[in-house]
């Protein structure tokens, strides 16, 4: 499956800073997952993770190839159109001792325009940090 765009999120469309982040963290835009999607490094796993979300929602598919592990990434990247997201609930996130691996566990709940179906994707992702930048290597779906 791949992932859409946000409820109430224009695929496209860049919220204003001072929007709710479509991660649902509780802050705001410019101060979430804004800077990562510009450029800046994410500082966890979970923000990571957080970033890529709504890099799905908005349909901005070029922070999602930069963000993946080159080892694992796909050449290409195809978002299904008709999908939304509607919601992300982070259930853990942990790093290891030394700093470098982290893991992240969430649910993601979706509705497909075209079908009328709703569902929640829940995955264990796994992040590595390189030069000093986190990527998503990969995740297990549940």
């Amino acid at each position: 499956m791949s992932f859409g765009a946000g409820s109430g999120i224009s695929r496209g469309r860049r919220p204003a800073d001072d929007d709710p982040c479509p991660c649902g963290s509780g802050s705001t835009f410019g101060g979430c997952c804004g800077p990562v999607l510009d450029g800046v490094p994410a500082d966890s796993p979970q923000a990571l993770m957080r970033s890529r979300y709504t890099a799905f929602a908005l349909g901005d598919t070029e922070h999602v190839q930069r963000t993946w592990h080159p080892t694992t990434a796909p050449e290409a990247l195809d978002l299904d159109e008709a999908l939304r997201w509607e919601r992300l609930e982070v259930l853990s996130a942990s790093t290891d001792a030394a700093g470098r691996r982290g893991t992240v566990e969430f649910r993601a709940h979706w509705h497909d325009g075209s079908t009328g179906q709703r569902g929640v994707l829940h995955e264990v992702s796994r992040f590595r940090l390189a030069a000093g930048r986190w990527f998503y290597v990969d995740g297990l779906v549940d």
